[in-house]
């Protein structure tokens, strides 16, 4: 038997991570590992209620630390309840967005203190770290094209300026040069055939370093 592992999707809004994270889950499943898919913010019911606070529109204003709060709260209770369970069962765990969206969209999209986000990280899940993640990269105004097209009303996030997006592409890919071993850049604006050849090679190269698959 291989080693299980924690897998991230991450990127911008429009770049195509809850498709790719189910088709990621069905190439490991067909080389006879054990899935688990989900997401953050939510994942469990709890922080599925605590997600929709987050995302919501609303009349109040929720300031930047108190969103970066929000998402270490259903952060912590997903850890706790789906997360490090599957990984003590032995299952891969597939999950679309997880630090490094936090890293990206507070620290860099909303000029959240890089550190303190490191120490709720550090509080949050010390034992829990992405063995592969798969920054899903694109242009900003095409991932903002494609994530308006698909649905009927913005979130609090897609409401946001393309100024507000190019800061968070700019923080995924500092993300990914700081932590190269770990971060696979896939080139999310190529045709879908592609896209799934590079996260297949991706997932080979982690599933690798992870022990293999059984």
């Amino acid at each position: 038997m291989g080693a299980a592992g924690l897998i991230t999707l991450e990127g911008i809004e429009g770049a195509g991570k809850s498709t790719l994270a189910a088709w990621a889950g069905e190439w490991l499943r067909g080389r006879g590992a054990r899935v688990r898919l989900t997401r953050e913010p939510g994942g469990t019911e709890l922080a599925e209620r605590v997600r929709r606070i987050a995302l919501e529109p609303g009349p109040e204003r929720v300031s930047a630390d108190a969103e970066t709060l929000l998402m270490f709260a259903a952060r912590a209770i997903h850890v706790t309840n789906l997360i490090r369970p599957a990984l003590e069962r032995g299952e891969w765990v597939v999950c679309d967005r997880f630090t490094d969206a936090t890293r990206a969209y507070q620290g860099a999209g909303r000029g959240v203190d890089a550190a303190w986000i490191e120490a709720l990280a550090e509080r949050v899940h010390p034992d829990v770290t992405p063995a592969c993640t798969l920054l899903l990269d694109l242009p900003v105004a095409v991932g903002l094209e494609r994530a308006r097209a698909r649905r009927a009303g913005p979130d609090r996030f897609e409401s946001e300026t393309q100024a507000f997006f190019e800061r968070v592409r700019a923080g995924y890919l500092a993300l990914a040069r700081a932590a190269p071993q770990r971060i696979q850049v896939i080139d999310a604006a190529a045709p879908l055939e592609s896209v799934q050849q590079q996260i297949g090679a991706a997932l080979e190269r982690c599933a690798a370093v992870a022990g293999g698959l059984p």
